[in-house]
C-alpha cells in the first residue's frame, strides 16, 4: 500500500507489514507547520487502524536535520483560537498521542531540535547517525521549554540531563553517543546504515505475533505513568487478555484501515 499521494509535507508507504513514515519538508529542515502536524496525525491515525501493520518507522529526507522543530518562518497558526481550544501544535506529532500502541523505529540523523523531540520521545527503538545531534533552542529565543523536556524524562533520561539539554539552548548539542549514553537513543551507526539498519529492526519485530506486540508496547508504556504495584496490576491483566495457548492465536476482525483506505 502506497498512500504517498495524499500527503504533501510526508512521504506514507505500507512494505511486509512494515508502515514507513518520512518527514519530506528538508528544504525547511523538516520543521513542522500545520499541514505537517495534520498530516502525520492522519498517517499515524492509518498505522493504528490497518491491521496490516505490524510496525511503524519514522525517518526524515535530507542530510542536515531530522525535524528542527517549528516552522518558525511560517509562525504560529492558532492566533485565531479561542485561548481554551488551543491545543499543543506538537501534541499529535507522535505515535503515543494518537493511541498507537505499534512499535515504532525512528532513524535519526542531522539535527533533532527543540520540537524535534516531540517525535523521539514517544517512538521505542531510536537508532541515531553518528553525525546526529540533539539541542533544544527555546532557551536562545526566551521561550519557555516544558513538553519536550518532559517527554524525555518520560523515555527515562536522567533529570540532570534533560535539565541541561532545555537550559543551555543551542549552545550545546548532545552528540550520538551522549545521547546513546544517556538513554536517549539505544544504538549509533554510520549515516549510509540508519536507514537499513532502521527497516532491519522493524522487520525483525513485524514477523513476530502482532497482538502479543501491540500488548507488550502498551503495557510497558502505561507503567511510565503508573505506580508500581498498579503497573504490574496492569501488565498482568495484559497477560491475561493476549495470551493464549501454544499454537492459538487471538483472533479478531480485520480492519483495512481508516474510511479512505478502504
Amino acid at each position: 500500500m502506497d498512500d504517498g499521494g495524499r500527503y504533501e509535507t510526508i512521504e506514507f508507504e505500507v512494505r511486509d507489514h512494515v508502515a514507513t513514515i518520512t518527514l519530506d519538508r528538508p528544504d525547511r529542515m523538516n520543521s513542522f507547520d500545520r499541514t505537517m502536524c495534520e498530516e502525520l496525525q492522519a498517517a499515524w491515525i492509518t498505522v493504528r487502524e490497518t491491521d496490516d501493520v505490524h510496525v511503524a518507522v519514522l525517518q526524515a529526507n535530507g542530510d542536515r536535520a531530522f525535524c528542527t522543530g517549528m516552522d518558525v518562518k511560517e509562525g504560529v497558526w492558532w492566533r485565531d483560537q479561542n485561548i481554551w481550544n488551543h491545543v499543543d501544535p506538537g501534541a499529535y506529532l507522535g505515535p503515543r498521542s494518537n493511541k498507537v500502541w505499534k512499535p515504532v523505529v525512528c532513524a535519526v540523523q542531522g539535527m533533532c531540535a527543540g520540537g524535534g523531540q516531540y517525535m523521539v520521545n514517544e517512538c521505542d527503538i531510536v537508532i541515531a547517525a553518528e553525525e546526529a545531534t540533539f539541542f533544544d533552542p527555546h532557551a536562545n529565543g526566551s521561550i519557555v521549554s516544558a513538553v519536550e523536556p518532559i517527554g524525555m524524562l518520560h523515555r527515562g533520561v536522567p533529570l540532570g540531563e534533560v535539565l541541561r539539554w532545555a537550559l543551555m539552548g543551542s549552545d550545546e548539542r548532545l552528540t550520538a553517543a551522549t545521547a546513546q549514553r544517556i538513554g536517549l537513543v539505544t544504538e549509533v551507526v554510520t549515516g549510509g546504515d540508519l536507514r537499513a539498519r532502521a527497516a532491519d529492526v522493524a522487520a525483525q519485530i513485524a514477523a513476530r505475533d502482532p497482538i502479543a506486540i501491540q500488548g507488550t508496547v502498551r503495557a510497558i508504556w502505561e507503567a511510565t505513568e503508573m505506580p508500581p504495584s498498579m503497573a504490574k496490576q496492569n501488565g498482568l491483566l495484559y497477560t491475561h487478555v493476549g495470551n493464549r495457548p501454544p499454537g492459538e492465536r487471538l483472533v479478531q476482525p480485520k480492519r483495512e484501515g481508516p474510511p479512505h483506505l478502504r
